[in-house]
């Protein structure tokens, strides 16, 4: 029932806006807004020169790394209450995380060229 009502308003939404578009909607097109848009280069333009793959990188171990040591502040929250195999727990996660690190520092993903 519940979910039949959510179906129901949110499809009236939808219709509504659907006609306050149509209704209020700008009625001529624009030339330049018709033209494709491509990263904020001039539409088309020959040469443009891509970024290098180090930028990606680099940004991709950011965003690997950042994850995983994020993934640290629960497990410090609930340490005190945790017993046991706890510590070895997050030994092996660092393990894995310092593998991953020196991994990529032999790669020499960290070195800028």
């Amino acid at each position: 029932m519940t979910l039949a009502l959510v179906f129901l308003v949110f499809g009236i939404l939808g219709a509504v806006l659907l006609m306050m578009n149509a209704l209020l909607g700008p009625r001529r097109t624009n030339p330049s807004k018709e033209q494709p848009f491509e990263c904020g280069s001039p539409p088309l333009q020959e040469g443009i020169n891509p970024f290098p793959v180090k930028f990606y990188l680099v940004a991709l171990l950011f965003l690997l790394f950042a994850v995983e040591v994020a993934f640290l502040f629960p497990w410090a929250l609930v340490f005190p209450a945790m017993r046991g195999t706890a510590l070895l727990v997050l030994a092996a996660y660092a393990a894995v995380l310092a593998g991953g690190f020196a991994y990529a520092w032999k790669k020499g993903a960290f070195e800028w060229d």
